[in-house]
């Protein structure tokens, strides 16, 4: 790879990964902004993996790379705080089940319209059929399987 190609390269990682800063920073603010203010960034990534029929704390510990020790206490913290709830495994006597309550649901649902709002002011700077392009080439291009917090 020359030198060009290689601050090309560069200079695209570090945009992207700005982008993805913003975007969960962005979320993670309307989340706030409409009455969330007990929740962080990596609470909604364990969401996603909960939705919608739960999860164990091993499959969250998967989905989110964490120790299944530090899923535990994830898990620990959403029931503490009302957005999640053990039960028992419908397949596993040995397992129990975290699911969301009507209160994590609710915390979804706000995350959902913080997303939708964060990235209006992009449709708007590229046009809808540019910003359809740039997911369908992200989709190409990201990787499969579990979206893990970095923090």
């Amino acid at each position: 790879m020359n030198d060009a190609a290689a601050e090309d390269a560069l200079a695209f990682s570090a945009t992207l990964l700005a982008a993805a800063g913003a975007l969960v920073a962005d979320i993670n603010a309307g989340v706030i902004a409409r009455g969330f203010d007990d929740i962080r960034p990596a609470h909604g990534f364990a969401f996603t993996r909960m939705a919608p029929h739960g999860a164990t704390v091993s499959e969250l510990a998967d989905h989110l790379g964490f120790t299944r020790q530090a899923a535990s206490q994830l898990v620990d913290e959403l029931v503490h705080k009302g957005y999640a709830e053990r039960r028992p495994h419908p397949h596993d006597a040995r397992a129990r089940l975290v699911v969301l309550t009507d209160r994590g649901w609710s915390c979804t649902r706000a995350a959902e319209a913080a997303a939708a709002a964060a990235v209006r002011p992009w449709t708007a700077a590229l046009g809808e059929r540019r910003m359809r392009m740039l997911r369908e080439d992200l989709l190409r291009i990201a990787p499969t399987g579990p979206i893990r917090p970095t923090w």
